[in-house]
């Protein structure tokens, strides 16, 4: 879909964070000084593009479906750091209305930061629609959105049986090909979490022989230890013994 080298903004190799990752909250930690929801949805409408982005990262603290419709609006918005504050508020406030604007603008939107932000407002929205979009996301974008839709993949483990299976697929592609250790990571990670809601199937299996594979060859050492800690955390006795065999022959 995308090449690694179409941003200028974006380094993916080495920038795997939005700009929103690094900004100072809005609000002191103290609720006193919480945004006042009225004067936010007003500014969501505001001329001026600094204003409406404010006013859609407000809402990353703020629960409040009234501003859903506007922040879907603001999905489209002429700014990118508008659309990427939209993506995030709708991810804090996720809507079934905002599944198929966030599926859309994923596909079209040129800049990596908000579509970043589209696949992990799509995992939190929990819903069958964003299995295609995120495993696709996966298998073509850049790395720093790859590495989002791993995460994004393993929410799949509330929607149900038949999404866990459907993201199973990309994930293991992703451990055992990706050129980005923190892709694979994530992807060790999120096969762990959803091994632990599939019966022992040949969907299960397959899956831990993924992680298997990646914790005994990996080269990267993180990577073999995420696989590690999914292995540990599905509790798969195949994985577990092969953990305790490779450690006490001296293997890692």
């Amino acid at each position: 879909m995308y090449d690694d080298d179409d941003l200028s903004l974006l380094d993916p190799d080495v920038e795997l964070e939005s700009p929103l990752d690094k900004m100072e909250p809005l609000t002191a930690e103290s609720e006193v000084a919480k945004p006042d929801p009225e004067v936010m949805l007003a500014l969501l409408e505001n001329p001026q593009p600094q204003q409406r982005m404010l006013a859609a990262r407000a809402f990353c603290d703020i629960e409040d479906e009234r501003a859903i419709p506007l922040l879907i609006h603001l999905l489209t918005d002429s700014c990118p750091l508008v659309r990427v504050s939209a993506a995030y508020s709708i991810g804090r406030n996720p809507s079934k209305e905002a599944v198929e604007p966030l599926i859309a603008q994923l596909n079209h939107d040129w800049n990596g930061y908000v579509r970043k932000g589209v696949v992990w407002a799509l995992g939190n929205c929990r819903d069958r629609r964003c299995l295609a979009p995120l495993a696709d996301a996966l298998r073509t974008d850049i790395s720093a959105v790859r590495l989002w839709s791993a995460s994004a993949l393993a929410q799949m483990a509330e929607v149900g049986y038949e999404a866990v299976v459907g993201a199973i697929p990309a994930l293991i592609e992703a451990l055992v090909q990706d050129p980005i250790s923190a892709v694979r990571s994530n992807s060790a990670w999120a096969i762990g979490q959803l091994c632990k809601e599939l019966p022992s199937n040949i969907v299960y299996a397959t899956a831990i022989d993924a992680l298997i594979q990646a914790f005994a060859e990996d080269k990267d050492l993180g990577v073999r230890e995420d696989a590690k800690a999914a292995l540990l955390g599905v509790g798969d006795p195949r994985g577990l013994q092969l953990i305790e065999t490779l450690e006490q022959e001296g293997w890692f």
